[in-house]
């Protein structure tokens, strides 16, 4: 397929792969740079200090644990939540703590488990969370212990999981005898897409991770919510994994930073969102949930009758458009991923949605 070369070494790349290529502002670097630091391990750093609590009081929980990753905040919430080895947890079996991973929980924490296949918004059933549900009076059977929760939903295209099923979810959890853990990565993006406090998706839920690097422009760091007794648990779970850290106010600096002005501005990763999925359905590619767009990601695939195949799309929008997204995701293998940022803006967004249809359209 011939296709215009539109772009040229000069022209920045659109990348469109994550919402984690973003880099640190320079305002984002000054407050590193300016951020009063201590021993975090020893407890001693001010400034990790200030995020745990900030954060805390944002969604209202009793403290905080500023971690390296969100990985690991997963990680540390199970470890805390399933005190022995052998405990089950239910997960959505296309969730992050499922698929992206590492399959950390199994072989470092020595837990099980029992994965549900979400519907397309993104929620697990109650009846099938009820029929998941083991207990340790039969030998065959590991223990339930954790219901676990993503939103937003990476996997199912950004979706936002509204504070009425979370606290659904929650309220069944405790019925259940279950704690209730929310991989809450970007939950602000949830927040902003429903026009909701972010305490409202965290009220009713035991537990809740948030990425600092994913949306909100911080280069790295993730924070752990939850009750006194939990934050204490998975502190020691953080040093076993090897994620005590030192002066690590310089980078919670920028995480502080990132919740206090990048959060507003979500909603326009949302539209641009939008637009892209709009004008791609408008041209006959597939999309999830008929192109119901929540927040700032996206999964689309080449329409049926497309010349161009999968291994090209990627490969030509790069070259002749500078355009940078990820494929290989499910349905066969066959969808492409964008993710819309704080990097990304009207102009780039019209890039890649002319290459996006000049490459793999159907004329």
């Amino acid at each position: 397929m011939n296709t215009k070369r539109l772009f040229s070494s000069q022209q920045r790349l659109v990348d469109l792969r994550s919402d984690t290529v973003t880099l640190p502002s320079r305002g984002m670097l000054e407050c590193a740079m300016q951020a009063p630091l201590g021993d975090d391990v020893m407890g001693e750093d001010p400034t990790v200090l200030e995020l745990e609590s900030y954060m805390a009081d944002l969604c209202g929980k009793e403290k905080g644990l500023f971690v390296p990753t969100g990985t690991m905040a997963n990680l540390l919430a199970v470890l805390s939540h399933c005190h022995e080895r052998g405990s089950e947890i239910i997960i959505g079996s296309a969730s992050h703590v499922a698929l992206w991973e590492g399959g950390n929980v199994a072989n470092l924490g020595g837990v099980h488990s029992w994965q549900i296949q979400e519907d397309k918004d993104a929620r697990m059933s109650v009846d099938d969370v009820r029929d998941a549900i083991r207990t340790d009076d039969d030998d065959h059977w590991p223990k339930s212990t954790l219901l676990c929760l993503e939103n937003t939903h990476n996997m199912l295209g950004g979706v936002a999981l509204p504070p009425t099923y979370v606290q659904q979810m929650g309220t069944l959890a405790n019925e259940l005898n279950l704690k209730c853990h929310v991989d809450g990565a970007r939950i602000f993006n949830a927040a902003v897409a429903q026009n909701v406090s972010v305490k409202e998706l965290c009220d009713s839920v035991d537990s809740v991770s948030i990425c600092f690097s994913k949306g909100l422009g911080a280069p790295v760091g993730s924070i752990l919510l939850g009750e006194e007794e939990f934050i204490r648990l998975a502190k020691r779970a953080r040093k076993r994994c090897g994620g005590g850290m030192r002066q690590a106010g310089v980078v919670a600096s920028m995480g502080l930073y990132a919740v206090k002005h990048n959060v507003d501005r979500l909603n326009e990763d949302h539209e641009r969102a939008k637009k892209i999925s709009h004008e791609l359905k408008l041209h006959g590619f597939y999309l999830p949930r008929d192109g119901q767009v929540d927040t700032n990601v996206i999964y689309f695939g080449l329409p049926e009758n497309s010349k161009t195949t999968k291994e090209e799309m990627g490969k030509k929008l790069e070259e002749d458009y500078g355009v940078r997204l990820t494929g290989g995701y499910s349905k066969g293998g066959r969808l492409f991923r964008i993710v819309t940022h704080m990097g990304v803006d009207d102009d780039d967004t019209d890039r890649a949605i002319e290459g996006i249809i000049k490459i793999g359209g159907v004329e």
